[in-house]
């Protein structure tokens, strides 16, 4: 993994960020020493399988609810 010191950084942040959102990994250092790490951020993906797709289920006509216990069916198959 590349370092660059925090003077590098000081100068050139966009440069530095630029690499970092092509993928590059690299090491901040502070007075020679390594102290955080710079890297891109990871989207969480969501499984397909997520009970979170599965809340469409639950939209019901006015006038009508659910218990907790039938949500729960409805989104974890309980």
């Amino acid at each position: 993994m590349t370092s660059i010191s925090m003077v590098e950084l000081r100068r050139d942040a966009e440069g530095v960020l630029r690499r970092v959102r092509q993928g590059e990994r690299l090491v901040l250092t502070y007075r020679g020493r390594p102290v955080a790490r710079l890297e891109p951020y990871a989207q969480p993906v969501a499984s397909t399988d997520d009970p979170i797709y599965r809340l469409a289920e639950l939209s019901i006509d006015e006038g009508e609810s659910l218990s907790n216990e039938e949500m729960d069916a409805i989104v974890y198959g309980r």
